[in-house]
């Protein structure tokens, strides 16, 4: 395997909770050519000063803060911007990563040939009892993953050289979704089938509202990916077929 680095890109807004349990995840990569671009949204809480105690610590953590509060998307674009990597990984300021996943996924994607993965994940409450292991699929295309999503974003990996630089659609929510589907319309996704992640479910979350991701969602179909309304209500019902039903 390669060392090629792995620009990490995570956004942050008041996780002070959860952010040290976050870092220290990255922190015990086996895999050690990284980055970490951490962003901060304009956090009222001491997030900010959390991370520079980090990056005080590593050099391979850089901290920026945006200027005024302006959502996940515009905080992961920023990262993007200043990225270095030959491979863009994802992370959200309360995830956690197994001390593998970079190594993994690396392997995983330059052994296939694989220019886009992600992992199956563990979703785990707040006390840390396990909810549910979520299986990544073999192989996801733009079609599949319209009906619903089933990448995880703290999973994700992409190939910088292959895609290019990559933005997230300029949206309070769903923007890493928007993402996923550019990327769809390139080259399709490869699942692993290893849980790579844990999500932890938090109750007070925007994602964690389910009609309000249905209205992000509608957004998305008809404002950024211009899908004619027949085929939007299809995506919707997916969508909320995979949230009663499924995996959200």
């Amino acid at each position: 395997m390669s060392d090629k680095l792995v620009s990490i890109v995570m956004p942050v807004y008041n996780s002070s909770r959860f952010i040290e349990d976050t870092l220290n995840s990255v922190l015990a990569q086996t895999y050690s050519n990284w980055e970490l671009i951490a962003v901060d949204d304009c956090s009222t809480d001491d997030s900010y000063e959390i991370l520079k105690k980090y990056a005080d610590k590593d050099k391979r953590i850089t901290v920026l803060r945006l200027e005024k509060n302006s959502g996940a998307a515009v905080a992961r674009n920023r990262a993007i911007d200043v990225a270095r990597g030959d491979y863009i990984a994802f992370i959200d300021s309360d995830d956690l990563w197994v001390p593998e996943k970079l190594s993994v996924q690396v392997n995983f994607m330059q052994k296939n040939n694989v220019y886009f993965s992600f992992s199956s994940y563990k979703k785990i409450r707040d006390s840390g009892e396990l909810i549910k292991i979520v299986r990544a699929p073999f192989k996801v295309n733009y079609t599949k993953n319209l009906w619903f999503n089933r990448i995880t974003t703290p999973s994700v990996m992409y190939n910088a050289v292959f895609f290019g630089k990559q933005y997230m659609p300029d949206i309070r929510a769903r923007q890493d979704y928007g993402m996923w589907l550019k990327l769809l319309k390139k080259a399709d996704a490869f699942g692993i089938e290893t849980p790579l992640v844990m999500v932890i479910k938090r109750h007070n979350s925007l994602s964690s509202n389910k009609l309000k991701m249905i209205k992000y969602n509608w957004k998305l179909y008809r404002e950024i990916e211009n899908l004619p309304l027949p085929v939007s209500l299809w995506a919707l019902i997916g969508d909320i077929l995979s949230r009663l039903l499924f995996i959200k």
